[in-house]
């Protein structure tokens, strides 16, 4: 049985660190736009326990999404009502990359960073066009992801970690109410599988030690058994799930 308070909590925080543009509210449901940019934030979320979805308010929200231009994505994190998933899925809602949301202790006697990751307390152009670059594909779009950071009113930690000054691994931190959100863990597609993302994760999380945070968390997909390997090393564990429901378009 999911801890409705925890995912509560990790899901509030989860909507500061990573900002959207456009917010509304429906009946325990939060929706956010973000011009297509990550399902994180473009996607109709539960933020109370048992959020219900009838056909009335699911038709509603699917013509906010397609005002926006945004295909209509359901994130459902156990918060929701028994019968949601099942509502969508006869809606013909496909789902898609399962997601696992981890939590790690951050050891308290050293919480000092990595001195060869450099950590900045806002995004620079340069930061933010070669993570995005890194990352590639759907993700590739530095000007919106510059949009998304600079938005973020938490206390924040921009990584980067260079090998013979080429910046080869980024990552970034907010930290809020004793947690650090680790978000964009990304290395070099001929880098990876070396440890330079372990170095940026230990990094962020020595920084937000020291800005008080007990705990850490991040989102990694099911799939994902490299990241698994290497966030349960690092003592993560999993707090809950969540799945997306989207709505197929005319070539699924």
């Amino acid at each position: 049985m999911n801890d409705h308070g925890l995912i509560i909590g990790l899901e509030s925080r989860l909507l500061n660190a990573w900002p959207s543009f456009d917010y509304q509210a429906y009946d325990g449901w939060i929706l956010r736009f973000a011009n297509g940019y990550s399902k994180r934030a473009n996607s109709a979320t539960p933020l109370l326990p048992h959020a219900a979805l009838d056909e009335e308010l699911l038709d509603y929200m699917i013509a906010r999404f397609v005002e926006a231009n945004v295909r209509p994505t359901f994130r459902l994190n156990g918060l929701q009502a028994a019968d949601v998933d099942e509502r969508l899925r006869l809606r013909g809602f496909k789902e898609i990359e399962p997601t696992h949301v981890l939590v790690a202790p951050i050891p308290q006697a050293d919480c000092e960073p990595d001195p060869e990751v450099e950590l900045a307390p806002q995004a620079s152009k340069r930061w933010v066009r070669e993570a995005a670059a890194s990352y590639g594909g759907d993700k590739s779009d530095d000007e919106t992801l510059m949009k998304i950071v600079s938005r973020i009113r938490q206390k924040a930690a921009f990584a980067t970690l260079s090998l013979d000054d080429k910046p080869v691994a980024w990552g970034l931190g907010v930290v809020e109410r004793g947690y650090v959100g680790l978000y964009d863990i990304v290395v070099a597609p001929d880098l990876r599988g070396i440890g330079l993302g372990r170095r940026v994760v230990s990094s962020l999380m020595a920084w937000g030690c020291g800005q008080g945070a007990h705990s850490a968390y991040l989102q990694v997909r099911e799939e994902n058994e490299v990241a698994h390997s290497l966030y349960r090393a690092l003592g993560f564990e999993i707090a809950y799930g969540y799945r997306h429901r989207v709505m197929p378009g005319r070539s699924s």
